[in-house]
């Protein structure tokens, strides 16, 4: 038993929960993190920064001007038979890798006093007015506030019977997720989103001449490939040329890829049993959207200002949950919706040459449709 008694104990050290106990550590909450890995490591991610987290990852402590990162300012879209347009990015972002920046914001939160406990794994949260009890696999404590941030699945929402982990397998709910780190050739202030049949794969630079390639298909697609990476790879996402020169053409870093599945896109609560959800824990963008990590980052900020309320005594702790709730509804709700319309055209093969079609003589068009699933700076 670890006796002290945590203002906020967040479960989870990614972008959301490193990024909210970093704000909380700041306005001096004693806050834990409690993350199963081991810093650094990598996750599936598109890896792409939209240029609106700017002055808030810069007012976190993240060096982001010293870091040389590319500037991508131009998307690429293709559809599996290799009809493609290209656009501006109204607003542009950078690429980075996960490895590197959850990294730097681990470092931050530790040395600004966040307590933060590595290769731990929550197994159960409890609610006893006015505290939670949170046990892990090293020890349990004591919390006035517990934020889940752990991602798109976890043991804990098993436990805790949410909805979306109650629903049988359909078209929102049993993705699987792919990651390589390469080199290659590719033009370094572009982004690309290659489409194939039931999914769609993203390619853009990061930190040190290195590029991202990241995918997300069906499962079915994977079973047709008898279970295998490399024959679904060979054998459908090498259908799109673009793929096909990639795939054939790059040095590929990792020794295996990092792969994560049972991704669900389904609606998800934004508090369960009075944990405040943030990241991809509270709702996830259709990766094709490439925004989930903005929207991790902008969910802290407003998980930060209602928590603050609460502990300083402004508000009770069902109006703490209410207005967060509606704030990030307000903020994210129509970019989900905007997201999931989208990959239904993109997840099918004659639809997303079609769309390619229709919008590639009005780049109007397409601004408006990139900006449905984007913020402004906050």
């Amino acid at each position: 038993m670890n006796n002290e008694i945590y203002d906020v104990a967040i479960v989870g050290g990614g972008l959301a929960g490193l990024a909210l106990s970093i704000q909380l550590a700041k306005a001096s909450y004693r806050v834990a993190v409690f993350e199963k890995e081991k810093y650094p490591f990598h996750k599936v991610c598109g890896e792409y920064i939209s240029f609106e987290n700017w002055n808030f990852l810069e007012e976190l402590g993240l060096p982001l001007s010293d870091w040389n990162l590319p500037s991508i300012k131009r998307l690429m879209i293709s559809a599996p038979n290799g009809d493609f347009l290209e656009s501006e990015l109204p607003l542009g972002g950078v690429g980075i890798s996960r490895y590197k920046i959850d990294t730097a914001l681990a470092n931050i939160a530790k040395t600004n006093g966040v307590s933060l406990f590595e290769q731990n794994k929550i197994t159960e949260i409890t609610f006893e007015k006015p505290v939670f009890t949170v046990q892990s696999t090293l020890f349990s404590c004591q919390a006035k506030m517990v934020c889940g941030c752990y991602g798109k699945r976890s043991n804990l929402d098993v436990k805790l019977e949410r909805d979306f982990i109650l629903k049988k397998n359909n078209k929102l709910n049993n993705y699987i997720g792919v990651k390589y780190h390469i080199k290659t050739s590719f033009p370094e202030n572009m982004i690309a989103l290659h489409n194939f049949k039931n999914g769609y794969c993203g390619i853009s630079q990061i930190e040190d001449n290195k590029f991202c390639l990241c995918y997300l298909t069906n499962a079915r697609n994977l079973q047709l490939s008898n279970n295998s990476i490399p024959e679904m790879e060979k054998n459908i996402l090498c259908k799109n040329p673009f793929l096909e020169e990639i795939f054939s053409s790059s040095e590929f870093l990792f020794e295996k890829p990092v792969v994560i599945s049972q991704i669900s896109f389904e609606k998800k609560t934004k508090t369960e049993n009075h944990i405040l959800m943030l990241g991809d824990a509270a709702g996830m963008i259709t990766p094709l959207c490439g925004n989930g990590m903005s929207m991790a980052w902008h969910a802290s900020k407003i998980a930060f200002k209602n928590i603050n309320a609460f502990l300083k005594g402004s508000i009770s702790r069902h109006e703490m949950e209410q207005e967060y709730a509606d704030e990030w509804n307000k903020h994210f709700g129509k970019r989900l919706s905007a997201g999931r319309l989208i990959q239904r055209f993109f997840g099918n093969q004659f639809f997303s040459s079609f769309l390619i079609r229709t919008v590639k003589p009005f780049p109007k068009l397409i601004t408006y449709l990139i900006r449905q699933t984007h913020g402004n700076p906050y």
